[in-house]
């Protein structure tokens, strides 16, 4: 498959009020594939009027034919739009790949997440039920649960599927009309999304797609008086713009910032049971992942061990073209490989590195690549154990007991994820309890995407829930209706 025959829209155009139309502004943005450094396409720069146009037919789609669309008949275009996902899953893991820069076999995995959010919400879209409110004599009290309105959501870059997937699938499950601003480093695959729903049937103006620069139309969506609901996933410092923007509008958000997720590994450890994901679950997406677990926190009386083991896996580490569906492929930017290998220099300078993998000799020279790096002896308190790195870096921190490692588990900033490794059942429900994150993972680390389970964060990790049914009461506002009958 070469990359232009896998393109069935123009990324030059903009998705609005259901038809694909030129954005205000001539300009393009350069697409680079990631494994190499090569422009292979380019999509459109829309403006803030785009945005406007984009508002404009969400609302109109709430007063027209989507606003009427009962929840069932939502639910069965949801689920066509799942059985064309997987009809095209071939091709817009493709597409994700060469623009994301992932191996091909995660990308197989993401087109598979974006089915199953469709499948899921498809299926909860006339399962949400209000309630009724024992009251005084003479009145009968219930609520209603209904849809926002317009939400908007505006996605990051690592996982463009799977969080439009979460995101957008959960929204319009529940009526709302949405508009999506996918980043701009990586859009087709939202572009492709939004041709697929206008094939299933979506009515216009459900979905509405919006590419460009997050500095102008990410700002004028955030800050746009007809959004009723903001989405956002990526960094700490925009998405706290983004609540100022909410804020001005007294509109409500969902925030999902990044974390510094910890790894515990208690000394009756299943060694051989927990060790391949001790490292996969950092290594994942080249480490860009805002769940990556990129603190490993280790007991004294096997953190030697653990550091020679772990060592040993990431000697066998490769990087490589995402096409050769190596363990690692290239990060998405330029710009991200300074980022990351800024840090990885830093702790050169003061930490000791226990292992490197290593990038293949065939790379492309133009090609955004880093070696995943595992660093031992960390104090909790260097900035490669405190700051989101964002890329293939891995800390080991040694603890002696359990007070000590919920100290350093909870000593980030963050409180995102966490994991659990040990076969004391009482140890796991005390860490569970005590831990300020998110989700707390016992024995496993990420249950397999989890589409059922509530995702989210405490303190710079973000508020709001996404997956589950935590997402669609997140995309909903209760209403209490009061009758009185004497």
């Amino acid at each position: 498959m070469t990359f232009q025959k896998s393109l069935w829209f123009d990324p030059t155009m903009l998705f609005i009020g259901g038809e694909w139309r030129k954005p205000g502004n001539t300009d393009t943005i350069a697409v680079e594939n990631p494994s190499t450094g090569e422009v292979i396409a380019r999509i459109g720069r829309g403006t803030p009027a785009d945005i406007d146009a984009a508002v404009a037919a969400a609302e109109a789609a709430l007063e027209g034919d989507w606003g009427r669309t009962p929840a069932v008949e939502r639910g069965r275009i949801l689920m066509r739009m799942q059985q064309l996902v997987l009809q095209r899953a071939e091709e817009l893991a493709f597409l994700e790949s060469t623009d994301v820069g992932k191996p091909m076999k995660q990308a197989r995995n993401d087109s598979v997440a974006l089915a199953r959010y469709l499948e899921f919400y498809a299926g909860a879209a006339d399962k949400v039920h209000g309630t009724t409110i024992p009251y005084q004599e003479g009145f009968t009290v219930y609520t209603l649960r209904e849809p926002h309105g317009v939400t908007a959501h505006i996605i990051p870059w690592n996982y463009p599927m799977q969080i439009l997937g979460r995101s957008v699938s959960a929204a319009l499950a529940m009526g709302n009309a949405c508009v999506l601003k996918p980043a701009e480093d990586a859009s087709l695959s939202s572009l492709a999304f939004a041709a697929i729903a206008a094939e299933a049937g979506l009515p216009a103006g459900a979905l509405n797609v919006v590419t460009g620069l997050g500095s102008e139309v990410g700002q004028a969506l955030a800050e746009h008086p007809g959004v009723h609901h903001l989405s956002f996933t990526g960094s700490v410092a925009t998405g706290r713009r983004i609540q100022e923007a909410a804020a001005r509008n007294v509109v409500p958000v969902t925030l999902e910032l990044g974390g510094k997720s910890p790894h515990i590994v208690f000394d009756d450890v299943d060694l051989d049971a927990a060790l391949p994901t001790l490292v996969g679950a950092c290594m994942q997406a080249a480490g860009q992942t805002c769940s990556a677990a990129s603190r490993v926190l280790v007991q004294r009386g096997i953190y030697d061990e653990v550091r020679r083991r772990m060592a040993e896996v990431y000697s066998t580490l490769e990087v490589g073209p995402a096409p050769d569906n190596r363990d690692l492929g290239p990060l998405v930017s330029k710009r991200q490989k300074q980022i990351v290998s800024s840090y990885i220099e830093l702790g050169r300078q003061d930490l000791t590195v226990a292992a490197q993998g290593t990038i293949r000799g065939d790379a492309p020279a133009g090609g955004n690549y880093v070696a995943p790096t595992l660093f031992a002896d960390v104090p909790p308190d260097h900035r490669l154990a405190q700051e989101e790195i964002f890329g293939p870096v891995q800390v080991l921190i040694p603890f002696g007991d359990e007070a000590e490692a919920i100290r350093i588990a909870n000593g980030t900033e963050y409180g995102l994820v966490a994991g659990v490794w040990t076969r004391d059942g009482a140890r796991q429900m005390r860490l569970a309890r005590k831990l300020n994150v998110g989700q707390v993972f016992i024995n496993n680390y990420g249950a397999g995407g989890g589409i059922e389970l509530p995702f989210g964060g405490t303190g710079k990790s973000g508020h709001g829930r996404e997956k589950g049914f935590e997402a669609l009461y997140g995309f909903s506002r209760v209403k209490t209706v009061t009758a009185s009958h004497g």
